[in-house]
């Protein structure tokens, strides 16, 4: 497996362009399963996990084409459709989930095998089993594939989720869009892909009202057409790529960055010493003076701080003055770099759903595994600025949501390369 390797130098300065977001791109691609006509994505992260759902796309009938050196998305899906989600694919990514939606909307019936992805905690399907069964579709789970069936379509219905989970709400949004009446989803996921899914989905046709709300009203149409959608920018990619200066020092200008995706962790940001600009080519980031101080982080639904965001944010904290708590409140498995971040130095205490992380004057280089996607990248960060050399293994994780993470660290004046396996 190949494997990154990071040398501490000091100060970074330049641009990071951000990427289009994998979370929102994920979700658009399926959106193709509920249209005869095309339906094009630009501003497409090229990424391993976009290829895993055009392999899924393609298994069920529909055409995925990648063109400008994959920044754009030509999708269609107007032949016979294949029903059934195989698991030699849908293990492979949590998102492979969201083809059930569309499948239901478009043919009345699907099976669809449990998802794999990250080892990050349980992420039950029960969420959007209970939001389409609300919307009248039958839903059993045998050998490991959930086979749902509606039987004269989906139709119109209100629907309050126990939990707001952002897949739970792309599967609601896109099978209601095709049901007959009106549909109402409460306690709603409010993140900026669930907006973006929506924004896509009217410009097909669709009906939709309360995006970026805890309530979402859909009036369903007898068909969507066809669309070209820009996707969204990666607000964690974006965070991720903020915390470089935050951690080395310099100053860091990310192309595409807006404070509105990321609030909440640009409010710590702030608190930490990290100083944001909004400019008009997006987000200017800069440590404001000498060490950065401890900040208390929990992990919440949009608009509280990203989970995705939580391992970077360890990172930079290690070296903090003073002591930090970080509580995870989404995931219950998400703390596995905490063990690979102490092997570089940091003092990081973990009891259930809370890590203490002591903030020691200076990493040191070590070597290190990454155990998932965010996990992956937060070492890297650390590598920046540890003493000398950082050896990151696995990073096959890295690839699922990070596109071209070396060369653009590398551009801002990062020491870092790539060792590909023998």
């Amino acid at each position: 497996m190949d494997s990154i390797v990071v040398r501490g130098n000091g100060p970074l300065s330049g641009q990071i362009p951000i990427a289009g977001a994998k979370n929102a791109c994920l979700a658009l691609m399926p959106a193709t399963l509920l249209s005869d006509e095309p339906l094009t994505l630009t501003n497409a992260p090229r990424l391993s996990d976009i290829r895993t759902m055009t392999e899924l796309l393609a298994s069920l009938g529909a055409e995925v084409t990648a063109l400008q050196e994959g920044k754009v998305l030509a999708t269609s899906c107007h032949g016979e459709i294949n029903p059934v989600a195989d698991y030699e694919i849908v293990r492979k990514m949590r998102a492979s989930n969201l083809v059930l939606g569309p499948l239901l909307a478009r043919l009345g019936h699907a099976v669809v095998s449990l998802p794999g992805g990250c080892a990050i905690g349980a992420r039950p399907m029960d969420i959007h089993v209970d939001a389409l069964a609300a919307l009248g579709a039958e839903i059993e789970l045998k050998d490991g594939y959930l086979h749902a069936e509606a039987k004269g379509g989906l139709k119109g219905a209100t629907h309050e989720m126990r939990f707001a989970s952002v897949g739970a709400t792309e599967n609601f949004l896109m099978a209601a869009s095709l049901a007959k009446g009106t549909s109402v989803l409460k306690n709603a996921a409010r993140e900026p892909e669930i907006v973006d899914l929506a924004k896509c989905l009217r410009a097909m046709g669709a009906q939709i009202e309360g995006d970026g709300t805890s309530e979402i009203v859909i009036e369903g149409k007898d068909r969507l057409h066809g669309a070209t959608h820009p996707v969204v920018a990666d607000r964690i990619e974006l965070g991720t790529y903020m915390l470089a200066p935050a951690i080395c020092g310099g100053e860091v200008e990310c192309l595409g960055g807006r404070i509105d995706l990321l609030e909440s962790f640009c409010e710590k940001l702030d608190a930490a010493g990290i100083s944001v600009e909004q400019t008009h080519a997006g987000l200017k980031v800069a440590r404001k003076n000498g060490r950065i101080r401890a900040v208390d982080v929990t992990t919440e639904p949009f608009p509280g701080f990203p989970t995705d965001l939580q391992a970077q944010m360890m990172a930079l904290l290690c070296t903090a003055e003073g002591t930090s708590v970080l509580e995870e409140k989404i995931f219950e498995n998400r703390f596995m770099h905490a063990p690979e971040l102490v092997r570089m130095g940091a003092n990081i205490d973990v009891h259930g759903g809370h890590a203490t992380v002591h903030g020691v004057e200076k990493l040191k280089g070590a070597p290190v595994m990454a155990t998932d996607l965010r996990a992956s990248v937060s070492l890297i960060l650390a590598g920046l600025a540890a003493e000398g050399e950082t050896v990151v293994s696995r990073v096959y994780h890295l690839d699922r949501g990070y596109e071209r993470v070396e060369e653009k660290l590398a551009g801002v004046g990062a020491h870092i390369e790539r060792v590909k396996a023998s």
